[in-house]
C-alpha cells in the first residue's frame, strides 16, 4: 500500500489537488450561482473528509483526506489551486482541473498500482457528490434538473481522465 513517503512533494501536491479538482471540474462546468456553488463546495469537502475516517476507505484515500485536516495540507492544496486556477474562466478551470486529474491518475498508475483503482473511484465519487449537491436551472428551487448536461459531460470527462471504463 502506498503512503505519503512513496511520493515526491510535487506528486503528493498533485494527489491533494486532485481531490479538490474533481469537485471543481463539475462546479465550473455549470456554475449554479452563489447558493448552488456553496452547496457543491460543501459536498466536496464533506466527501473528502468522510473518506479520511471511513474504515472502508483505502489507506491512500485516508492519507490524502487526512491531509485536509492539517494546516500544512490545506495550505499546500489552497496554494496549488490558487496557482492553477487564478484568473481563469469556468471553461479554462474545467480544462485545468481535468489536466490535474490526469496527472494524478498517471502518478497512481506508476507509483501506486494497488491503490490506483480505489483512489480513482474516490475521485469519481467526489465529482458525483458535487453534481448531486445542487439542482441546476429552474427558479427558486422549482423546475430545472438535478444534474445538468454540462455536469454530466464533466463527469464523463473525469471518468475518461482517470482511465475508468465508461
Amino acid at each position: 500500500m502506498a503512503q505519503k513517503s512513496d511520493f515526491t512533494a510535487a506528486e503528493w501536491k498533485t494527489l491533494l489537488e486532485s481531490a479538490m479538482m474533481a469537485g471543481i471540474a463539475v462546479t465550473a462546468a455549470d456554475p449554479s450561482g452563489l447558493w448552488g456553488t456553496l452547496k457543491e463546495s460543501m459536498a466536496s469537502a464533506h466527501t473528502i473528509l468522510v473518506a479520511a475516517h471511513d474504515s472502508r476507505s483505502a489507506e491512500l484515500v485516508k492519507a490524502v483526506g487526512s491531509e485536509y485536516e492539517t494546516a500544512e495540507g490545506r495550505t499546500i492544496a489552497r496554494e496549488g489551486l490558487r496557482a492553477e486556477l487564478s484568473g481563469k474562466r469556468p471553461a479554462e478551470i474545467v480544462t485545468r482541473a481535468l489536466d490535474v486529474i490526469k496527472q494524478a491518475a498517471a502518478i497512481l498508475d506508476s507509483k501506486a498500482t494497488a491503490d490506483a483503482p480505489s483512489f480513482k473511484a474516490w475521485l469519481q465519487h467526489i465529482a458525483e457528490s458535487v453534481a448531486d449537491a445542487a439542482g441546476e436551472g429552474g427558479f427558486l428551487g422549482f423546475g430545472g434538473v438535478q444534474v445538468s448536461d454540462a455536469e454530466k459531460a464533466s463527469l464523463a470527462h473525469i471518468k475518461e481522465s482517470l482511465g475508468l471504463s465508461p
